[in-house]
């Protein structure tokens, strides 16, 4: 994946550590991981949006 932003080096460590323990997972557990990490960043990403419209100003409902 080409970034432009560059990654620390506990970030690089921990994908390396990832990396590791993602080729030690059978299919079904890798398939398994997969979809919920794609949902925990779908989850990430609508809080962000969520966070972002109240931080703007663009909710519609009480702001607390």
């Amino acid at each position: 994946m080409s970034q432009s932003i560059e990654l620390s080096l506990e970030q690089k460590f921990s994908i390396r550590s990832f990396e590791n323990q993602v080729e030690k997972m059978s299919r079904e557990q890798a398939q398994h991981f997969l979809v919920q990490l794609y949902e925990q960043m779908m989850v990430r990403e609508t809080m962000y949006k969520h966070f972002l419209k109240q931080e703007w100003g663009l909710e519609t409902g009480p702001r607390f």
